[in-house]
C-alpha cells in the first residue's frame, strides 16, 4: 500500500491552434505583385493587423507598430489584411490610395468580402493577430496600447525558436512601390488667406503646408517639410492673422504664421492622450488625440478630436483647453455636450450660433448651438451611411470628413466616400447633391461664387461653381458588411477576455486597474447590465421585445511590469471599443467573448 501524496495534476495544455490561410478578393499590395501564403512566412514572427482606413484607432496601431517593424526586421513579418466596414473601402484603388496615404510599409491583403476577418473570428477593428514561427496563432489583441506587449512576446518566440531551430532570418516579402511626383499629395484641408486670396493647404502625406497661388494649382511655397508636422490636417485663421494647424499624427496644435513663417507648438505634448489622462489644464501640458480640424468660434479654437471622439477647445489668450462635448464613448447620442456621443469627428464649420461637424464613422452632419446642446441633422448611426437625397430624416451620407457654411445659411458637405459634395438647408430640413464625379473630396472653400473642393484622391484642388439645380442622384443605401452575432436571448455572459503580457500584471497599487462600460443602441436592446463598472465579466439581460441592435461595450486595463524591486515600475495602458451588431435568435450564443488581449480559454 503507498500512502504517499498523489501528484499534482498537471495544467491542461491549451490546444495549439494552426493559423487559417491568408485569402482576399482584392489581392496583394506592397509585394511587387507576388502573392503570399501563410507557407512562404513559416519561419518568421507573424503579427497580422485587421485594419480599415476609415478607423482612425486603426492609424494609431499603424504608428505603435512602426518601431517595432523597425527593431525586428529580420524575424517578423507584419501582414495588413484590409477588412472594409463602409462599402467605398471595398474599392481596390481606395485601398492602394490608403496604403500610400499612410505610409504603410508592409504587405496588405486586401480582403474586401471580409473572408479572412470571418476565419479570425474578428470582432473589431483594430485587432493584431500573433502566429509564431511554426504557423500557430499565440495571441490576439484588441484595439490600442498594446506594442509592448507584443514586442515582448516576439522576443520570446525569437529566443525559443531560436534554439529549435525554427526561426528563419533575413528579408521579408516588403517590396515598395514606385513614387509617384505630383504638386500635393493627398491633402486634408484648405483655407484663403486673406491679402493674398493664395490657398494654404494641409499636404498630409508628405508631412507639409503648401501654398498656392489664387489660381488653386500654382505652388508659391512650401512649409514645414522638415518634420515640423505630421500629417497635418485641420486649419483655421486667428483673429490675429495666424493659422492654427490640426498637427494629427503630432496630437498637437501648432500655429504658422504667413508674415513670418514662424511655426509654434501652442497646444498638446506630442504624445497621445489615454484615458485617465487630465482633460484640462494648461495647453502645452496636456496630451491631445489625433486632431482632425479646427474652427475659430464663440472666441475659441474648438477641435475636432478624432481620436477620443470629442470636441475640445483651445483658448489662446488664456493657454488653457479643455474637454467641451463629448464623453469618449463612440456612437450617436445628441443632448447636453457633456453627455453627447461623437464618432471621429473630422470636419468644422462655424456660422454664426452653430458649430457644425462632420462626424464621420456614423456617416452624419451634427451641429452645436450657442447654448452647447449637440443636435443630429443627418444621419442614424455607425452601421447605417449611403447616398440618398430627400428628407433630412432619411437622407444618407457615407463617411463625410469635411463641412463648410454657406452664404444663405445651408452647408456643403464633402460626402467624402460617396465622392460627392452634397448640401444641406436646416430652412427646408432638405439634403441635396451639388456634385459628383470627386475623388474622395475631404474639405471645401468659398471663393466668390465658387466653392474650391480639396480632391485628397485626386491630390488637387478642383473650383466648381455652386450650382442653381440639384444634381440627380440614384438613392443607394447601405449597411455595414459585419454579420450581427447571433445570441441567445434572455441573459447573455460578457466576458473581455485579458491576459496581462509576460513579465507584467495588473497595476492594482491606486485600486483597480481595468474599466468596463456597456451601452445599446437603441438603448431599450438592454432590460440590464448597463452602465459603468471595474469587473471585465458581466451578465447582461436582452429585452425579449428588442430582436437586433448594437452593444456598444468599452473596456481598459492597465498593466505594469511585475518586479517588487523597482519601485517605479512601467506600465502600459490597453483599451478598445466595440460596437457589436447582434440579432436575437433561438440558436444564438449565451456568451460573448471579446478578446482585449490573449486568447480566450
Amino acid at each position: 500500500m503507498n500512502d504517499a501524496a498523489p501528484a499534482p495534476t498537471p495544467a491542461p495544455r491549451r490546444a495549439r491552434v494552426r493559423a487559417p490561410e491568408l485569402i482576399g478578393k482584392g489581392g496583394w499590395l506592397n509585394t511587387g505583385g507576388e502573392e503570399l501564403s501563410l507557407a512562404d512566412l513559416r519561419g518568421k514572427c507573424v503579427i497580422v493587423d485587421f485594419w480599415t482606413f476609415c478607423c482612425v484607432n486603426c492609424l494609431h496601431v499603424l504608428d505603435e507598430l512602426r518601431e517595432l517593424e523597425g527593431k525586428h526586421r529580420d524575424t517578423v513579418v507584419i501582414i495588413g489584411v484590409h477588412s472594409p466596414k463602409f462599402v467605398h473601402e471595398a474599392d481596390h484603388e481606395a485601398v492602394v490610395d490608403a496604403v500610400e496615404r499612410y505610409g504603410v510599409h508592409h504587405p496588405v491583403l486586401d480582403d474586401p468580402e471580409l473572408a479572412t476577418w470571418k476565419q479570425y473570428a474578428v470582432r473589431a477593428w483594430p485587432t493584431l493577430v500573433v502566429i509564431d514561427p511554426e504557423g500557430y496563432v499565440v495571441a490576439q489583441h484588441a484595439g490600442e496600447g498594446h506594442a509592448h506587449a507584443i514586442e515582448k512576446l516576439v522576443e520570446e518566440l525569437e529566443a525559443a525558436h531560436e534554439a529549435k531551430g525554427t526561426l528563419r532570418r533575413g528579408d521579408g516579402p516588403y517590396v515598395a512601390p514606385e513614387p509617384v511626383a505630383t504638386d500635393l499629395r493627398f491633402p486634408g484641408k484648405a483655407l484663403v488667406l486673406p491679402g493674398t486670396g493664395n490657398f494654404l493647404v494641409s499636404d498630409t502625406t508628405r508631412h507639409q503646408l503648401v501654398e498656392l497661388a489664387a489660381d488653386g494649382e500654382s505652388v508659391v511655397r512650401r512649409v514645414g517639410g522638415d518634420g515640423a508636422f505630421k500629417e497635418p490636417q485641420g486649419l483655421a485663421l486667428l483673429p490675429d492673422g495666424r493659422v492654427v494647424v490640426a498637427d494629427t499624427v503630432g496630437h498637437r496644435l501648432r500655429t504658422y504664421d504667413p508674415a513670418t513663417g514662424a511655426i509654434e507648438t501652442v497646444a498638446g505634448t506630442g504624445k497621445q492622450w489615454w484615458q485617465g489622462s487630465p482633460t484640462s489644464g494648461p495647453a502645452r501640458e496636456v496630451d491631445l488625440s489625433s486632431p482632425w480640424d479646427v474652427a475659430w468660434w464663440q472666441g475659441k479654437v474648438w477641435i475636432a478630436m478624432a481620436g477620443v471622439h470629442q470636441l475640445w477647445t483651445y483658448d489662446p489668450e488664456a493657454g488653457t483647453v479643455q474637454v467641451a462635448a463629448g464623453t469618449t464613448s463612440e456612437g450617436l447620442v445628441d443632448g447636453p455636450a457633456a453627455e453627447a456621443w461623437f464618432a471621429q469627428p473630422s470636419g468644422l464649420a462655424a456660422d454664426g450660433d452653430r458649430l457644425w461637424v462632420a462626424d464621420s464613422e456614423t456617416s452624419a452632419l451634427r451641429y452645436v448651438d450657442s447654448d452647447l446642446a449637440v443636435h443630429t441633422a443627418v444621419g442614424t448611426g455607425l452601421f447605417d451611411f449611403g447616398h440618398r437625397d430627400g428628407a433630412a430624416e432619411q437622407a444618407l451620407l457615407q463617411h463625410p470628413l469635411g463641412v463648410t457654411a454657406l452664404p444663405d445659411g445651408s452647408v456643403a458637405v464633402s460626402d467624402t466616400y460617396n465622392h460627392a459634395l452634397r448640401r444641406y438647408d436646416p430652412a427646408t430640413g432638405e439634403v441635396t447633391t451639388l456634385a459628383t464625379d470627386l475623388r474622395e473630396p475631404s474639405d471645401a472653400v468659398l471663393v466668390g461664387d465658387d466653392i474650391v473642393v480639396v480632391e485628397s484622391a485626386r491630390h488637387r484642388l478642383t473650383r466648381l461653381r455652386l450650382p442653381d439645380e440639384a444634381v440627380r442622384v440614384e438613392a443607394v443605401a447601405h449597411r455595414t458588411q459585419r454579420a450581427a452575432t447571433e445570441v441567445a436571448s434572455g441573459k447573455l455572459r460578457l466576458d473581455v477576455v485579458f491576459q496581462a503580457p509576460a513579465g507584467q500584471k495588473l497595476d492594482t497599487r491606486y485600486g483597480p486597474s481595468t474599466r468596463l462600460l456597456v451601452s445599446s443602441t437603441p438603448p431599450a436592446l438592454l432590460s440590464a447590465g448597463e452602465g459603468a463598472g471595474t469587473d471585465l465579466s458581466r451578465e447582461l439581460e436582452l429585452n425579449p421585445d428588442v430582436t437586433e441592435g448594437v452593444l456598444h461595450v468599452s473596456a481598459m486595463a492597465a498593466s505594469c511590469d511585475d518586479d517588487p524591486a523597482n519601485e517605479y515600475p512601467a506600465c502600459h495602458v490597453h483599451q478598445q471599443d466595440w460596437g457589436v451588431p447582434v440579432r436575437v435568435s433561438a440558436e444564438g450564443t449565451p456568451r460573448l467573448p471579446l478578446v482585449l488581449a490573449g486568447l480566450d480559454g
